[in-house]
């Protein structure tokens, strides 16, 4: 493919002690694919910020004004919507709470993106279609992608269920994603063959952005991301690659609170009435000149929604671990598979499959996720609401990357998914078997049309 070449010259624009745009080199194939060279990989973040934004300047200022919960002022009430649910789950205080546990070389990433991303709205201010976007800081940054990634886990599918009042009480008074990976045993020429198909549109905050990003420091990825990403969600480096699609474990977990009858705003927990935490949401609304309250409610559990139905509570992995995307980091920067899995062990990443192949000799396949160590007692449901007032429903803790169905070199040399079952990603005869998870997890357990034909094509290939 043909390159055409682009020299970033911005000195005046954002020069700091860690990123000199003068560095960066954005050269485009005939595609249009930016392929982003610099020697650290701060500098290529802040080129991949730059690319991203002369391609869909407008949906990542959109980003940014979900990590300052300000999409309202653009976008009416839906936008509030998602401002409130931002402050509801107190995401920013997440990023703030662990801020200092962050590695100094991933902190650094975001801090050349972010500035990236400023420095473009600084160069072209005629393109600023939202005013109060920038600027922005990295702490906003991670505001949107723990939003983001807690709206990945169902909290999207959750809340509107609770605030029409169509969630079961406790008692008290897709589009789809394919990814394929065969062993070199099960090649013509002796190699990894790895397929990425993932289903997403072609625009708006869910539409992947092809890209290349390579410094001196050893990153070298091809692959896509999602607006606002700072780095390959999926895709390749020199020496392994992988695909996701999405999963549907059992992520997200909803409490219903008994309430005190002579206090709206206590709750009961073992033996004691506890007060809820409560603050407010300032939502700025576009064509209302002055914000609306709406107050927020967290409990022990988390977050805290009253309802003519009763008050429930929210609690997910995903709005307790910013590390996400230094996991995905990581992910793009192993070398091999060893490196690959210690980056797995994270378990940071609270969703998504993961299809991987290496250029060695290694087809590996896990049902990803940021899974709850929940009460085994059969008393509670746990795929439905579980009573929120007791110490024995109050998961604290996760499972470790090696309980998660996964699969290494099956012997029939080929693994799939297609967003159906992981007990059923390969010749049968090399299945994992349900009975050895926990049922409570949620996995799923069957096949859908899209499995079935690969099956299909698959048997008539051997």
């Amino acid at each position: 493919m043909k390159l055409f070449c682009l020299l970033i010259l911005l000195f005046p624009f954002a020069v700091t002690a860690q990123i000199n745009p003068v560095n960066i080199t954005i050269a485009r194939d005939s595609f249009g694919v930016p392929h982003i060279f610099a020697p650290t990989d701060a500098e290529v973040a802040y080129g991949l910020a730059w690319a991203h934004a002369e391609d869909d300047f407008e949906t990542l200022q959109l980003v940014v004004l979900s990590g300052k919960a300000m999409l309202g002022s653009a976008l009416g009430k839906k936008g509030a919507q998602a401002d409130y649910v931002v402050q509801l789950l107190r995401c920013r205080q997440l990023v703030d709470d662990q801020w200092n546990t962050l590695s100094p070389d991933f902190v650094a990433l975001v801090k050349g993106y972010v500035s990236g991303l400023n420095a473009y709205a600084t160069a072209f201010p005629g393109q600023v279609k939202y005013k109060k976007a920038f600027p922005f800081n990295e702490k906003e940054y991670l505001t949107a992608v723990v939003f983001s990634i807690s709206i990945f886990c169902g909290v999207d599918h959750v809340l509107p269920q609770i605030l029409s009042g169509k969630i079961a009480t406790a008692g008290f008074t897709s589009q789809g994603s394919n990814a394929f990976a065969f062993h070199p045993s099960r090649t013509t020429t002796g190699e990894a063959f790895l397929a990425i198909n993932a289903h997403q549109p072609v625009e708006g905050p869910t539409a992947f952005y092809e890209a290349h990003v390579q410094s001196e420091e050893g990153w070298n990825m091809l692959g896509g991301l999602f607006p606002g990403g700072c780095l390959i969600f999926h895709g390749t480096n020199e020496n392994l690659g992988w695909a996701h699609t999405v999963n549907n474990q059992d992520k997200i977990d909803v409490f219903q609170l008994q309430i005190n009858p002579e206090n709206s705003n206590q709750y009961k927990f073992d033996s004691a009435w506890i007060d809820l935490e409560v603050s407010k949401a300032k939502l700025r609304v576009k064509g209302i000149p002055f914000a609306i309250g709406k107050k927020l409610y967290w409990s022990k559990y988390g977050a805290t929604i009253k309802t003519k139905q009763g008050v429930f509570s929210l609690r997910l992995g995903a709005n307790m671990d910013c590390k996400a995307l230094e996991e995905w980091y990581r992910m793009n920067k192993a070398k091999n598979f060893t490196e690959f899995y210690k980056a797995l062990s994270m378990v940071s990443l609270p969703m998504f499959n993961i299809m991987y192949a290496d250029r060695y000799d290694t087809i590996f396949y896990i049902s990803n996720g940021k899974i709850p160590v929940r009460n085994p007692n059969p008393t509670y449901n746990w795929h439905s609401t579980v009573p929120g007032n007791t110490n024995a429903t109050l998961w604290k803790e996760f499972k470790p990357v090696t309980a998660l169905p996964q699969y290494i070199n099956p012997t029939s040399g080929y693994l799939f998914n297609t967003n159906h079952s992981p007990f059923l990603a390969t010749d049968g005869a090399y299945n994992l078997k349900p009975s050895m998870y926990d049922s409570k997890d949620g996995y799923e357990l069957f096949d859908n049309n899209r499995s079935k034909r690969f099956e299909e094509t698959n048997d008539r290939h051997r």
